[in-house]
C-alpha cells in the first residue's frame, strides 16, 4: 500500500469515528449518489423560466390590493426585489395585467400553468433525495395538484413574507430603533422563511415522511436563505463582473442563472443533511472497500427508490426442465 492510499485509509478511520466529520461526508456523498447537482440545474432552469410570470403576478396582485397607496406599493415591490440582488432592478421594470375580470383570470392562470413546471421538478428532486420508490410518489392527478400547490406557496409566500417583513421592519423600527428593530425584523423574516419552507416541502414530498422528518431540513434551508440574503450582493456582482467582458448584457442572465442554482443547491444539500441525519446513514466510507454498514443501507435505498412496479419472478427455460428454478427478480 503507498503512501496516499495509507493516508487515504487514515482519513478515512478519522472521519467515521467523529459524527462532526462523519455526517458532512455522509451528506457530500449522497449528494454525489443522488445526482442531486443536476436536480438543483434542472430547478434553476424552470425557476429563471418561471420567475418573470411570478413576478407578473406579484405586481399584478400589488396593483389591485393597493392602486390607492403608490408608495406602499412600490416599498412592498422593492422589498420583493430584494430576493434578488442587482438583478432586481432588471426585474423590476415588468407592468401589471391591467385587464379586468375573466380576462385577468385567465392571465394569471396562464402564469401559474407556466410556472408549474419548477414545481414538478421541486417535487421530484424532494422524492429523489429522500429516496421515494417511482412506484409509491404521487401520481396524476395528486402530483399535478401538488404542483399548484406549491405554485401557490412560493408564488403567494413571496408576497406574504415581504409584505409581513416590511411591516416587520417598519413597526421594530418604531418601537425598537436602530440595532433592536434590525434583530427584530432579523427573527421575523427567519421565522417566516422556515414556515414556508417547511409547508413547501410537506406538498413537495410524499406523504410517508411526516412533518417532524421535514422540520430539520426546513429549519436549515430557512437559516440558509436568509444568510444568502446578505451575502447575495456580493455574490452576484462577483458572478457580474466575470460574466460582463464576456456575455455583456447577458451577463444579467447569467447571474440570475447562477443565483437560482446557487439557492437550490444549497437547499438541496439542507434536505440532503435532513436525510442523512433522519436515517443515520452516517459514516459512509471515502474509500472502500470495506464498506461500512451505512454504506450497504444506503444501496439498498437507491436500489428500493429505481423501482417503478412491483417484482415480478420471471422464469427462465421451459417447464419441467432445469432452467424453470431459475428464477431471477425484476
Amino acid at each position: 500500500m503507498n503512501k496516499v492510499k495509507r493516508a487515504t485509509r487514515a482519513a478515512d478511520t478519522l472521519q467515521q469515528r467523529y459524527a462532526w466529520l462523519a455526517v458532512p461526508v455522509a451528506v457530500w456523498k449522497k449528494f454525489g449518489d443522488d445526482q442531486a447537482g443536476n436536480q438543483a440545474a434542472l430547478i434553476a432552469y424552470y425557476a429563471f423560466v418561471s420567475i418573470f410570470p411570478l413576478m407578473l403576478v406579484l405586481v399584478t396582485v400589488l396593483d389591485i390590493v393597493l392602486g390607492n397607496h403608490p408608495a406602499l406599493q412600490h416599498r412592498l415591490l422593492n422589498s420583493a426585489l430584494s430576493h434578488y440582488p442587482l438583478i432586481g432592478q432588471q426585474l423590476g421594470h415588468i407592468g401589471a395585467l391591467h385587464q379586468s375580470g375573466l380576462a385577468l383570470v385567465v392571465g394569471l392562470l396562464g402564469t401559474f400553468i407556466g410556472a408549474r413546471s419548477v414545481a414538478t421538478a421541486i417535487q421530484n428532486a424532494l422524492n429523489t433525495v429522500w429516496e421515494i420508490p417511482f412506484a409509491r410518489r404521487p401520481g396524476f392527478p395528486w402530483s399535478w395538484l401538488r404542483s399548484f400547490g406549491l405554485v401557490l406557496v412560493i408564488g403567494l409566500s413571496l408576497i406574504g413574507t415581504t409584505t409581513l417583513s416590511t411591516l416587520a421592519t417598519g413597526g421594530a423600527d418604531r418601537v425598537l430603533p436602530g440595532f433592536g428593530g434590525k434583530v427584530v425584523a432579523l427573527l421575523v423574516s427567519l421565522v417566516l422563511n422556515v414556515g414556508v419552507f417547511w409547508l413547501a416541502f410537506r406538498l413537495g414530498t410524499a406523504r410517508e415522511i411526516g412533518w417532524r422528518q421535514l422540520r430539520l431540513g426546513a429549519v436549515i434551508a430557512g437559516v440558509i436563505w436568509q444568510i444568502l440574503q446578505y451575502v447575495g450582493g456580493y455574490f452576484i456582482s462577483h458572478q457580474l463582473a466575470h460574466a460582463s467582458p464576456v456575455y455583456g448584457t447577458f451577463a444579467v442572465v447569467i447571474g440570475l442563472l447562477a443565483w437560482l442554482y446557487l439557492q437550490a443547491e444549497l437547499t438541496l444539500y439542507a434536505v440532503e443533511i435532513n436525510v442523512v441525519t433522519a436515517q443515520r446513514l452516517w459514516p459512509r466510507s471515502i474509500a472502500p472497500p470495506p464498506y461500512t454498514e451505512q454504506d450497504h443501507r444506503a444501496f439498498e435505498l437507491y436500489a428500493q427508490a429505481a423501482k417503478r412496479g412491483k417484482d415480478i419472478d420471471t422464469v427462465v427455460g421451459e417447464p419441467g426442465s432445469k432452467g424453470e428454478d431459475d428464477r431471477q427478480k425484476t
